[in-house]
């Protein structure tokens, strides 16, 4: 697990831990993965819920809510904290904004082609913009736009395959064809960078990201062309995230069976935890009356069988009965709470036995 860079930073552990809303992922989390190398991120998704005492506007809440997050992980850490901010939301420019006037270090970004995120950038910035695509086809899209429009190009790529948690960038008739599969889409992407770090002299890193559990993965992935991984599952269940007991029990006493592809309301197929909710969605019982929260471009409230995000931010707070926890292909793997130290020394462990079985020497 060799240290790289991003713009000028230096990420020590080649591991960022995902962006999980709806307050999954908040200053404690991040707080803690940075504090050991990795990249810790807060998630913008619905954070706005979290801190209802600033005003009665969300979309206002939101912003405060992630200046504040921010500079909680600050104060607990000199580590590298990040911010990921999805395309499909409302209020994607103010949230962008407020990242980038906190000198969040890097912005991740997906759900969606974050086509003009360099626009927000002012002369004294120092925050990396990260897209998250699916494809090769994406990545250059990215890439070309970004070149012509701004004389900008990625600080890096995450690239998130089909069997990542939350929203997923695939058609449903995609999610099981190997085809699309992480280990298929890797070497694409890193071909396709591969061409614009050569013709503008500038290193872009891949991160693989989508279904990742163990330090076998890391190291099977890596050598497919990866630079670092992103794990969100993963931390889910450590003592340092920011969802309920409760929330973490239910990826602990889940099977494998338990974990389904869903239809959210944001128009996209989604990945989790099935249950009692999951079940009453399908006959038709949670459909909402009104929506106060606008938080998503494609959510429309009339048509959508629930509120996506009052069911996260229940699930979150551990209400399952009204929510459902997102959750990546492996998520049932987790057995027990641990720190996120303790998480992270075992992937490192995981990593060097696959190298020693490989016939190479682990460089932790």
């Amino acid at each position: 697990m060799k240290s790289f860079k991003i713009g000028d930073l230096t990420v020590k552990l080649p591991i960022i831990q995902g962006g999980m809303g709806v307050g999954v992922s908040l200053s404690g989390l991040a707080s803690a993965v940075a504090n050991e190398g990795g990249v810790g991120v807060i998630s913008c998704a619905g954070i706005g819920l979290l801190y209802p005492r600033f005003s009665k506007d969300y979309l206002t809440n939101s912003m405060m809510g992630l200046r504040e997050e921010l500079r909680k992980a600050r104060a607990k850490t000199r580590g590298i904290v990040g911010v990921n901010v999805m395309v499909a939301l409302s209020n994607f420019s103010d949230m962008v904004r407020t990242a980038i006037s906190e000198k969040a270090d890097i912005i991740f970004s997906g759900a969606g082609l974050p086509l003009d995120l360099p626009s927000y950038l002012r002369e004294d910035s120092t925050t990396k913009l990260v897209p998250i695509v699916s494809s090769a086809r994406a990545a250059r899209v990215i890439c070309e736009k970004w070149k012509a429009n701004y004389d900008y190009l990625p600080d890096a790529l995450v690239v998130e395959g089909p069997k990542a948690g939350g929203h997923l960038g695939y058609k449903r008739e995609q999610i099981d064809n190997a085809d699309y599969s992480l280990e298929r889409i890797v070497p694409e992407v890193v071909s396709e960078v591969g061409r614009y770090e050569e013709l503008y002299g500038r290193r872009i890193p891949v991160i693989a990201a989508g279904g990742l559990y163990t330090g076998e993965d890391i190291y099977r992935i890596m050598r497919l062309g990866a630079t670092g991984v992103q794990l969100g599952s993963k931390f889910v269940t450590t003592e340092e995230c920011d969802a309920s007991p409760t929330f973490k029990q239910t990826y602990i006493d889940s099977s494998k069976d338990d974990i389904e592809i869903i239809a959210s309301p944001v128009g996209m197929p989604g990945r989790a935890i099935g249950g009692e909710f999951i079940r009453r969605v399908k006959e038709g019982l949670m459909r909402p009356k009104k929506c106060p929260f606008h938080c998503i471009k494609t959510c429309d409230y009339t048509k959508s069988p629930y509120c996506i995000i009052m069911a996260l931010y229940n699930a979150a707070k551990g209400n399952l009965s009204r929510g459902y926890a997102f959750c990546g292909a492996n998520a049932y793997m987790s057995k027990k709470i641990t720190s996120v130290r303790e998480t992270i020394e075992s992937l490192k462990s995981e990593f060097a036995a696959a190298c020693r079985r490989n016939g190479q020497t682990a460089v932790l």
